[in-house]
């Protein structure tokens, strides 16, 4: 296998982890304050729809995103209000999150554009287009860094540097902020919180909002910047991964971006191998290659992460005691 060819591998694996990456970090946020959501998967297939159907209508990729962010906190607020004000089933509640998301997507792209469930096609400023990081042209031609500059680091769309960025972001307000050290508090020992006149309701509040600012985004990465509009089911299991990836990183900004990047390189591979002449097995078939990230998910967390610990407050309502 030559250089060129793993940049490229390389390459995909960065665009596939981006949304891996965005709806694992909300999950750490809303998981840290104690508060479970298996609900990722609605909340950025929600972003999802809407971005590419408020991208059509104004032709503004950045209104898209708007409609995304905002989209996905609204159903992050009404898994808030499960779940904190109501002291609901936290787990039941996403499940509610991910089949309303998925249905009402459907019923809407079907109303609106009578186009099977999808959006129509978008084009130009509708969509978030590659950056071209300044000096790529320049050393294009260079070998191997010119290679891994121009293809691997330049090139991609703004939300895929947001993404990445977001990582020591989130380390920083979680591990030297105020709020970070409230929200981790939270997630532990709520009562302690509270005691210390700290509304353990309102710093939920903020962590699901910030939780569907991050999944918006990821849908609208779905959407308006790795896609050209919306199909039905699009996020496809992508935040079930991306809490798969919260659990192998033990809750940790850093590993989840590893985490997240391995699942990532796995579905590249998958797709780089479909087709492809195996020794002694010869044609690998397309459906084990498309369902191989998932296997190896399983196989990951079963047996290679040890012991993973959730926050001790995780998914128990915390009832202030009179």
């Amino acid at each position: 296998m030559d250089l060129t060819t793993i940049v490229l591998i390389l390459d995909s694996s960065v665009r596939l982890a981006t949304p891996l990456l965005l709806a694992c970090l909300a999950g750490l946020y809303s998981e840290r304050s104690g508060i479970f959501d298996i609900g990722l998967e609605g909340k950025m297939l929600a972003g999802a729809f809407f971005a590419a159907a408020a991208a059509y209508w104004t032709g503004s990729a950045w209104l898209g995103l708007l409609a995304a962010i905002t989209a996905s906190i609204v159903l992050a607020l009404v898994h808030g209000f499960a779940s904190i004000t109501q002291r609901g089933n936290q787990i039941v509640s996403g499940v509610a999150i991910n089949f309303l998301a998925a249905g009402m997507t459907a019923l809407l792209g079907q109303a609106w554009f009578s186009q099977g469930g999808r959006t129509p096609q978008l084009g130009g400023d509708a969509r978030f287009g590659a950056i071209t990081l300044p000096g790529a042209e320049a050393l294009r031609d260079v070998p191997v860094v010119g290679e891994i500059y121009y293809e691997l680091i330049s090139g991609h769309n703004l939300i895929v540097y947001v993404a990445f960025l977001m990582v020591p972001l989130t380390w920083w307000v979680l591990f030297r902020t105020r709020f970070g050290l409230r929200l981790r508090a939270v997630g532990q020992n709520p009562a302690a919180v509270d005691t210390a006149g700290v509304s353990v309701p309102f710093l939920r509040y903020r962590a699901v909002i910030i939780c569907g600012i991050l999944t918006g985004i990821a849908g609208a990465y779905l959407a308006i910047a790795q896609s050209a509009g919306f199909i039905v089911n699009m996020s496809a299991g992508k935040g079930y991964i991306a809490l798969a990836a919260l659990i192998f990183a033990k809750w940790r900004p850093w590993p989840a971006m590893g985490a997240c990047f391995l699942f990532g390189f796995l579905d590249a591979v998958s797709i780089r191998l479909q087709g492809a002449n195996v020794p002694v097995i010869g044609e690998v078939p397309v459906q084990f290659m498309q369902a191989l990230p998932y296997i190896l998910t399983v196989i990951l967390l079963a047996g290679f992460i040890g012991r993973a610990v959730p926050p001790k407050a995780g998914g128990i309502p915390y009832v202030k005691e009179r």
